[in-house]
């Protein structure tokens, strides 16, 4: 069991649906026996939770979003943080940081790092910061004023939406970094100047809450109108989800194949996306089933054919790391279609044990579509390979026994 150490771990927002990684990982710390305060730097806005939020027993501590919102709050907590013996090296960071960044958001993330000092949670002993941009400015800041180590979980946005001269010094001030994919973690590696104290972890999945599916899938085919193969998707609707994509390679589906795609998620392009496949003509073909907790997403994945999301990396640099939905799909026996970018790979090798295309292209991903709906022993065989490499690869067990054994390494050299 780990000593009774507080690690105030700082999140962007909390409790967000399209994190569940982040909740299942902090349970399981809690599960072994850690003491957690989480601190957000939003409040929620998604309605609805899913039931691991419900599980976990750390409180929450909000600072404001914007500090003009709760100016007498920012104000006191400044003249407090003031007095802190470390405030004078975390404004230097400050000043350096700005030279290069200089934006209300900067300015935004010294005020929320000082009202944290300022109401430092009693015992907190350790910083943990999910995400290595905004939440790690915070923490970082913070660490500098507290005098309090700070350690880093990266994701994916978060590190290629980043200036490689922020990570650094974000690197550089970190006891460790962790990050869930092997792309995240080389380009981490190689801005760790020598360090070796970044590390590959993947988050893995709660199986106990992801049992297997005993079920049998229908052997439906394409060819009956009345009972069509459908295709799910669950994701944000952002642009790294290459939605567009997907909606744009269903328009190029032979007009007699049977099909239904339906998606489960929120997001600003929703209406955009409803708008694209009007224009196309297959809006008729379509369910928008909006944002579902965790028990209505599981029966979609054991209730559905196949599952599809066309990642991409964006104009700016963002995309997404490994998908847990793909893993989550994965654990169900449902066949999954992506692209071949990022994280994906590492979990899905084409016709081994899903079927991969190239990210941005409409008629490739057509292609495999029509080849999985058409093939239902196709589809099976896939989803059974990727559904032994889930429960083989990505048990999250194994991530928070390395997460435990980093804290306590550092505890234990202290």
């Amino acid at each position: 069991m780990p000593d009774n150490r507080k690690i105030v771990v700082v999140l962007k927002g909390y409790p967000r649906l399209s994190e569940t990684f982040i909740a299942q990982e902090l349970l399981g710390l809690e599960q072994a026996g850690f003491d957690l305060t989480l601190v957000a730097l939003r409040r929620p806005t998604d309605k609805k939770r899913h039931p691991v939020h419900d599980e976990i027993r750390a409180p929450v501590h909000y600072l404001p979003e914007y500090l003009h919102e709760e100016p007498l709050r920012v104000f006191r907590s400044w003249l407090k943080a003031r007095k802190l013996p470390g405030f004078k090296a975390a404004f230097s960071a400050f000043l350096t940081d700005l030279r290069r960044d200089f934006t209300r958001n900067r300015f935004r993330r010294l005020g929320q790092a000082a009202v944290l000092a300022a109401e430092w949670p009693q015992g907190g002993a350790w910083l943990h910061a999910h995400f290595i941009h905004t939440p790690a400015s915070v923490a970082r800041y913070a660490s500098l004023m507290t005098g309090t180590p700070w350690t880093c979980s990266a994701h994916a946005k978060d590190i290629w939406t980043s200036e490689n001269w922020e990570l650094a010094g974000k690197l550089e001030s970190t006891r460790w970094t962790v990050t869930c994919t092997h792309t995240g973690f080389d380009h981490l590696k190689t801005l760790a100047d020598g360090r070796g104290h970044v590390h590959l972890s993947y988050h893995g999945l709660d199986l106990t809450r992801f049992g297997p599916f005993d079920g049998d899938r229908p052997a439906r085919d394409g060819s009956d109108p009345a009972d069509p193969v459908t295709v799910l998707s669950v994701g944000r609707a952002v642009e790294k989800k290459g939605y567009d994509v997907l909606l744009r390679a269903f328009a190029l589906l032979p007009r007699n194949l049977s099909w239904r795609f339906e998606h489960i998620g929120s997001g600003p392009e929703v209406a955009k996306l409803k708008s694209l496949a009007t224009e196309l003509g297959i809006a008729d073909r379509i369910a928008w089933k909006g944002a579902l907790d965790q028990k209505d997403v599981l029966a979609a994945y054991r209730s559905r054919d196949l599952f599809a999301l066309a990642c991409r990396i964006t104009a700016d640099g963002d995309r997404d790391g490994l998908p847990n939905v793909l893993v989550e799909a994965s654990s169900q026996r449902l066949p999954c279609i992506s692209t071949n970018i990022s994280g994906v790979p590492e979990l899905l090798r084409d016709g081994e044990n899903g079927f991969l295309v190239p990210s941005e292209d409409p008629q490739a991903l057509a292609g495999a579509l029509e080849r999985a709906i058409r093939d239902p022993a196709l589809r099976a065989r896939l989803a059974t390979a990727a559904e032994q490499r889930v429960r083989e690869q990505f048990d999250n067990k194994a991530s928070i026994r390395q997460l435990s054994s980093l804290f306590l390494q550092e505890w234990q050299s202290a």
